[in-house]
């Protein structure tokens, strides 16, 4: 029973340290590209769309939405896919060529006494592989 249990907790771990290792985050500065090493896809952050988040330094009723527009591509080649992706709204993740692209953060965040620079914006992304693909 004890071995049972215990090669129970070590499978948990296993699979849990495996799911994290195969998830990558990096940041792409606007009008800018990035390709991951692991999943080999290319990001390029076309451009911020919209932005009604709530500023920092004040309470909203909600949080607000950033909209941004990316365009994924297989650094080997192949067609480049462009999507829409949220802070706060759906979509916030999108799947291409066997992985999900999710927006985690974008940067800077709005405040009532700073003048964000539209170039100045960096989008976080992770790449995580899905697990039924090939």
């Amino acid at each position: 029973m004890r071995k049972t249990i215990f090669i129970l907790i070590f499978t948990l771990v296993a699979t849990g340290f495996l799911q994290a290792r195969t998830k990558q985050q990096f940041t792409v500065k606007i009008n800018q590209q990035k390709t991951d090493a692991k999943s080999k896809l290319t990001i390029r952050f076309v451009s911020l769309i919209e932005d009604s988040r709530c500023p920092t330094d004040v309470k909203c009723i909600q949080a607000g939405n950033a909209k941004i527009q990316i365009k994924v591509s297989k650094a080997n080649g192949g067609a480049a896919r462009t999507f829409e992706l949220n802070t706060n709204s759906k979509p916030q993740t999108v799947s291409f060529s066997g992985y999900q692209i999710k927006l985690t953060d974008l940067n800077p965040k709005l405040a009532t006494n700073i003048r964000i620079d539209r170039n100045g914006f960096m989008a976080t992304f992770a790449i995580t592989k899905v697990s039924n693909s090939k």
